[in-house]
């Protein structure tokens, strides 16, 4: 899968308009790949017009990007006008919230750009999949674009990918070796990687340092086998609660969430529980989770989300029930 494939669908669809959507609370590897993605397209065509839509907003430490770099996302971006859709670290249609039904309408083809593992529904319905599970980020895939073109990046444009990549493998933790020599390059360019750096340095407000402690509070704890399950609720920060969780001892958290019938549950494990179970949280828990609870789920092998309905306490049941069969089948195969 190459950038030939995208140019090849934005010519024989008489393209003018081409618009990037980032999935719900985009966080910075969303924003920073739809940056870098519509500068390289407008490089390849100067006469077509980009756009970057974010469902629902983005994250906070997304705005605190955008105060340092030139990206503008649309909060109501117009999908109807859009000739192409492409989805940014975006798996699933069902990640895009309000704008969900307005692309499943659209005529317009869509391609998926990420590094998270491909949900069969979103290949059903998008013209194009350029997904790859061993890229640390989305960013690192649209890097491979500007090398594959030979196009020039410039400092700006590599600064956002710098700042993708650093955020998704946590300040380069996860990073691998491919990782590690996209990172030379692009400070070869002229990024200053401790400025770089900074930036992805907020200080936690108030409300996210309250969820990570009612999270933990709340927790209840299960073990199987030889590892601690943690399945706890708070109303916002689901995905950072899971983290704390995971951080002060846990080796799987869920974490739920629900506004109105819409449930939201994050999943992390750790490094450790991943490689010894050979659990991928995104296909074997997140994805017939979203299943069950008449949503979509999706992830890495180490993180994961799920957006359904139900009820917290089902919801939480299931995954818990879908962790011990993996676990167990596990055992057995060894």
């Amino acid at each position: 899968m190459s950038f030939t494939e995208i140019t090849k669908i934005i010519d024989e669809t008489n393209t003018k308009k081409i618009l990037l959507l980032c999935h719900h609370n985009a966080d910075p590897d969303a924003i920073c790949s739809a940056y870098a993605m519509s500068s390289l397209i407008s490089k390849y065509k100067p006469q077509l017009t980009v756009e970057i839509g974010a469902a629902q907003g983005i994250s906070r430490l997304s705005k605190h990007v955008l105060a340092h770099l030139p990206i503008k996302v649309e909060t109501k971006p117009n999908v109807e006008n859009a000739d192409v859709i492409m989805l940014l670290d975006t798996n699933t249609i069902q990640q895009l919230n309000n704008l969900a039904d307005k692309v499943k309408n659209s005529k317009a083809p869509i391609i998926v750009i990420d590094h998270h593992a491909a949900h069969p529904e979103t290949e059903k319905t998008a013209k194009l999949c350029i997904t790859d599970e061993n890229a640390s980020s989305t960013c690192e895939i649209i890097y491979r674009f500007y090398k594959e073109t030979n196009t020039k990046i410039n400092e700006t444009e590599a600064k956002a990918l710098f700042i993708g990549i650093a955020f998704d493998t946590r300040h380069f933790v996860l990073a691998n070796s491919s990782t590690l020599k996209t990172i030379a390059e692009l400070i070869d360019t002229g990024v200053n990687a401790q400025e770089a750096l900074a930036i992805l340095s907020l200080p936690m407000d108030f409300s996210e340092r309250v969820a990570r402690l009612k999270a933990c509070r709340r927790a209840k704890l299960f073990k199987i086998g030889e590892w601690i399950i943690a399945l706890s609720h708070v109303s916002a920060y689901q995905a950072s609660a899971a983290r704390a969780i995971i951080d002060l001892g846990a080796n799987v958290a869920a974490v739920a969430g629900q506004k109105n019938e819409s449930l939201e549950i994050s999943l992390r494990c750790s490094r450790d529980f991943h490689e010894k179970t050979n659990i991928h949280l995104g296909k074997d828990i997140a994805k017939p989770l979203g299943e069950y609870l008449n949503g979509m789920g999706g992830g890495h092998a180490t993180a994961a989300g799920v957006n359904g309905a139900g009820e917290i306490e089902a919801g939480l049941k299931r995954c818990l029930k879908l962790l011990r069969e993996k676990i167990e089948q596990n055992k057995t195969q060894n």
